[in-house]
């Protein structure tokens, strides 16, 4: 079964970090795009961040920019999204999904975790 499974959330206390992961169950993560999305205002998800399968980088939320990365280890099959800085508007259930090429639409991914929560206290 093609599975992908998100852990690493929480609570938080603003200004902290979180590092989240992504570990694929059933296929190799390292031949697919990456995408972590969380949900927005008037849509259903927003992409956040994307990483290729050659380790590119594309940042599709102006606000978490210098805050928020994302990496991969190809051999634990698992994708990371790194958080610093953190503050109560990040608060959200953060999902990963994968594709063949990064989108920051969710119509571009194939399959998707259940999403872990992130809560940032003020």
């Amino acid at each position: 079964q093609l599975q992908l499974v998100e852990s690493g959330g929480g609570l938080v206390q603003s200004g902290g970090s979180l590092r989240l992961s992504c570990v694929a169950f059933g296929f190799t993560l390292e031949y697919y795009a990456i995408g972590w999305f969380r949900p927005a205002p008037g849509k259903e998800r927003e992409g956040v961040l994307c990483i290729s399968s050659s380790g590119g980088i594309t940042n599709y939320v102006d606000s978490v920019k210098g805050r928020f990365t994302v990496s991969r280890d190809n051999a634990k099959n698992t994708v990371y999204l790194q958080m610093n800085s953190l503050k109560p508007e990040d608060t959200a259930v953060y999902y990963c999904a994968a594709a063949w090429g990064c989108s920051g639409y969710v119509t571009g991914y194939d399959y998707w975790g259940a999403g872990t929560q992130v809560t940032v206290s003020s």
